[in-house]
């Protein structure tokens, strides 16, 4: 959340209890960054729109055509995307919001999606009068659901069977029917089953997960009670491995939690 990394591990803390200390933090009126945007540029943004001096920028809607010049730098446009993006005016959101658009596919794009983010943030909080909290994660969201990348280990460290796969996928579609969660992909990798899911933020996500594993375990105990969610990245085989190699498994835990 805003610019700061926190990064929360279970095990014996209580990690919901923690999660939910940071939603109660959360005004009624909050905005998720919807895009997956690495880490990186999001730190990178916040520290050049910090860095740099906001004097004279309604100057900058004057400014604003050289977006779309090559001869421009890339430095120099990113300059003038975060100078609009401080802008109270509904022009300058215009600008950006059509400027978003142009940079589908390009190398601007990301740079443009968070200060689309804080320009619409800056106008909402106008008219509402009342300061926004913005929420960005690596992986987005959607309204107020945030976006998570979840991983089933297998308890014998072999592959899942497809009816253990199709029950898995089952048992939490089942438990996401009363939180209005909502599966967006579901994927086997290697000896994990992966998925990418949006949840609300109120929800209590180790008690998702948990309740689908002891549910299929029900059929045959072959889901290792540790599993990971992260909200920073979609994760590879090898990052996974590379993950659960270098965490004892006495030590992992049930959750692996991130939250910007």
């Amino acid at each position: 959340m805003d610019e700061e990394e926190e990064e929360f591990i279970g095990g014996e803390e209580n990690i919901q209890d923690k999660l939910q200390s940071f939603l109660g933090r959360i005004p009624e009126n909050f905005s998720v960054l919807e895009e997956e945007i690495d880490i990186d540029t999001q730190m990178e943004y916040f520290k050049f729109a910090k860095d740099l001096s906001r004097k004279n920028e309604i100057d900058i809607i004057e400014k604003a055509d050289l977006l779309y010049d090559d001869r421009v730098s890339i430095n120099e446009k990113k300059e003038i995307i975060v100078l609009l993006a401080g802008i109270d005016e509904p022009k300058a959101f215009r600008i950006i919001e059509k400027y978003k658009e142009y940079q589908q596919g390009k190398e601007l794009f990301d740079w443009t999606a968070m200060a689309y983010q804080e320009s619409r943030m800056l106008i909402q909080g106008s008219l509402l009068e009342e300061n926004q909290v913005f929420i960005s994660t690596g992986m987005g969201g959607k309204g107020q659901k945030l976006r998570y990348f979840v991983v089933f280990i297998s308890e014998n460290g072999e592959g899942f069977s497809q009816s253990q796969v199709k029950l898995i996928k089952s048992e939490v579609e089942y438990s996401f029917a009363n939180t209005n969660s909502e599966i967006e992909e579901f994927n086997i990798l290697d000896k994990f089953v992966t998925l990418t899911a949006l949840i609300p933020l109120e929800s209590n996500i180790k008690q998702l997960f948990s309740s689908a594993i002891e549910e299929c375990n029900q059929l045959g105990n072959f889901i290792s009670d540790n599993f990971i969610v992260t909200n920073v990245k979609k994760l590879s085989a090898k990052e996974i491995e590379e993950f659960l190699n270098k965490t004892d498994a006495s030590d992992q835990g049930d959750i692996d939690i991130n939250i910007e």
